[in-house]
């Protein structure tokens, strides 16, 4: 059985972080799911949108908390121009008026608790894995090829970002995924990641991970186990 592991480099960066974790066995995302769901899940997005801009209250789009601390976070490791954390271009779709729309169920379950919650969210089909999930600072030259690229767009050294042996998983923590291990229609088994770097919101993420495991059950099936991992406790079975 596989695992996944924060390493050492990454607690040494971010000694407070906080990650939350669903592991959902046997859900039900296919095409014929997401049609049944499409138009619920539109209507559970457009309240998480309208729930979102209690995040934007700050005159100076970068001076949100939300936005501002993971900027903070950013600029302690390497990364490529203008890279940005998730929930902030989740966050400037909400403050131009572009609401985030259906993807397929996983993704917008996710999306919704991100939006909810002000915090990164993302996923990923175990069954995709190669090896161990590993979250950690690469030495760089990682195979990565993003979702809408067609050519590989390879790690940096010193970049914090999700590796397994085959590869890189997901860029500058939870940034941008990658073709391998997305999420489709034929995912059974998901990975679901909620990243905390503010030690102030740890019980918003305890509240976040719950309603993420919850929805997934509800709406996919299956089974989900929730875990949080902080530097004393910095892994878990896949």
């Amino acid at each position: 059985m596989s695992k996944f592991v924060i390493e050492k480099p990454v607690w040494d960066l971010f000694p407070e972080l906080s990650i939350g974790i669903v592991v959902a066995k046997g859900v039900d995302n296919s095409l014929k799911r997401e049609e049944e769901l499409k138009e619920t899940l539109a209507s559970e997005l457009a309240k998480a949108n309208e729930e979102a801009n209690q995040y934007l209250t700050a005159d100076v789009f970068s001076e949100n908390e939300v936005i501002a601390v993971w900027r903070k976070a950013y600029q302690q490791f390497k990364t490529k121009k203008g890279v940005r954390c998730s929930i902030e271009a989740l966050l400037k779709r909400v403050s131009k008026g572009n609401a985030v729309g259906n993807i397929n169920p996983l993704v917008d379950i996710y999306n919704v608790i991100s939006l909810k919650y002000g915090l990164p969210c993302g996923g990923e089909d175990i069954d995709k894995f190669a090896g161990n999930l590993r979250l950690t600072k690469t030495e760089g030259n990682d195979e990565f090829l993003a979702l809408g690229d067609e050519t590989n767009d390879n790690t940096l050294p010193g970049e914090v970002c999700y590796l397994d042996d085959a590869g890189a998983v997901c860029r500058c923590f939870n940034w941008r995924d990658g073709v391998r291990t997305m999420l489709t229609e034929n995912t059974t088994n998901a990975f679901l990641i909620i990243e905390c770097i503010d030690p102030s919101r740890k019980d918003v993420l305890k509240q976040a991970i719950t309603d993420l495991a919850a929805q997934t059950e509800d709406y996919l099936g299956g089974s989900t186990t929730a875990t949080i991992l902080t530097k004393e406790n910095p892994e878990i079975e896949l």
